[in-house]
């Protein structure tokens, strides 16, 4: 499994790409609304940080034709590639917009997933990536990491040329969970990437290693 960062925040961001093996960056409007800026203003800087990585950009049109001509401005005026991915909606106009996207040669990945059907519609459609909404679920007691293992079993049963990117993340647990039943990728927060990678015990060996160590590595470096 590969992880992609879910914030629009751009220290973090850096701070992330610094020592992190991210995969990729994904945004939405509500995480533009958490750090209260612009697409225009902090969309540049996502694109410096993350270089040929993917970038996961969710579209704000409501209308196919509209989603459509909004991912075309984005990838022309930003000259971005192939690791370029429009987010649509699992809507009626969101199925209608993924194969002329796709038609267009711009990728894209399915967003606002919550039931299995919904995944497998969208890689009918034409989706390069199916992002099911973990904790969303679990809050409504339909079992988020349920849903993706059946996305994952459709997928490889079906042999589509889709992948499940899980998102919605609120402990460490559920994306251990997703990663054990086969999910492609997680886009998770960074606070969640920073309780990740990190363990108390880990903390105490650095620190009994750094002790015990001392005077005895005599090898210049």
């Amino acid at each position: 499994m590969i992880y992609l960062a879910d914030t629009a925040n751009t220290k973090e961001l850096r701070e992330l790409f610094h020592y992190f093996p991210l995969a990729g960056v994904t945004t939405n409007p509500t995480i533009l609304a958490a750090e209260n800026r612009k697409l225009s203003d902090v969309l540049p800087e996502i694109i410096e940080i993350v270089g040929e990585k993917m970038l996961h950009v969710q579209m704000i049109s409501c209308k196919a034709e509209d989603m459509l001509r909004e991912a075309r401005t984005y990838k022309a005026k930003y000259s971005l590639g192939d690791n370029y991915f429009a987010k649509i909606p699992v809507s009626k106009e969101g199925f209608r917009a993924m194969p002329m996207l796709k038609d267009a040669g711009i990728n894209v990945t399915a967003t606002a997933i919550f039931t299995q059907q919904q995944a497998l519609v969208a890689a009918r459609a034409g989706a390069d990536w199916v992002a099911p909404y973990v904790n969303r679920l679990d809050n409504i007691s339909s079992h988020g990491i349920e849903v993706v293992k059946h996305i994952v079993e459709n997928i490889e049963h079906f042999h589509l040329n889709t992948k499940v990117l899980a998102a919605s993340f609120k402990t460490v647990d559920q994306i251990h969970r997703v990663s054990m039943v086969g999910s492609h990728a997680a886009t998770i927060s960074y606070e969640i990437l920073e309780l990740l990678r990190s363990h108390p015990m880990t903390d105490m060996s650095l620190d009994k290693f750094e002790k015990d160590g001392q005077g005895l590595y005599d090898i210049e470096f």
